[in-house]
């Protein structure tokens, strides 16, 4: 699935003027709309978290085989396509709001972080299967807490309840009923 490269059409994916164009038709958009004075940094930027959570509820429960083969399922497989899009639509909105050139801001990390972080002396071929380092031995200097049982966990205590104050602007549902309050008769 996915747009194949040599079928883009202008304005449908591609590179960095392609961006802009897309950033230019999402302002349009929005602005025909009259959408704009809501499209704050802040609105845009929990609009986009919102979206990328939807976007990691497709894999939340899926092994890493499983999420390999994700595209492989044409329902799945656009549903990915969707939320990536989502999440791409809201970030460009918020570049655009805030002035940045989103493109320009990504050459320049991928930039930081090739100095950052050097090409080893030998070429090393990716190892999806290490093991984590079990050379290292844990310190056993500090004492265990022997206060609990081992095999058991501690349990709360739940004949205590806790301090909830009520939210602002929201009624507390255990406190009484007080005047403004719809109560039985």
């Amino acid at each position: 699935m996915g747009v194949n490269p040599e079928h883009r059409e202008e304005g449908t994916g591609g590179g960095e003027g392609e961006l802009r164009v897309l950033q230019r038709r999402l302002a349009d958009f929005a602005a025909a709309r009259r959408w704009l004075p809501y499209h704050t940094p802040k609105n845009l930027v929990a609009a986009l978290s919102v979206e990328a959570s939807e976007l990691v509820e497709i894999f939340q429960w899926l092994t890493p085989e499983e999420s390999a083969q994700v595209m492989d399922r044409p329902g799945t497989a656009a549903r990915v396509e969707d939320e990536v899009a989502d999440v791409l639509a809201y970030l460009l909105q918020f570049c655009e709001v805030l002035g940045i050139d989103a493109a320009a801001a990504l050459a320049a990390k991928i930039e930081r972080n090739e100095k950052r972080f050097p090409l080893p002396d030998q070429p090393v071929e990716p190892d999806r299967s290490v093991e984590p380092d079990r050379s290292v031995e844990p310190d056993r200097s500090v004492e265990p807490d022997r206060s609990v049982e081992p095999g058991r966990s501690i349990e709360p205590d739940r004949s205590v309840e806790p301090d909830r104050p009520s939210r602002p602007g929201r009624p507390d549902h255990d406190a009484p009923d007080t005047p403004g309050r719809h109560s039985p008769e």
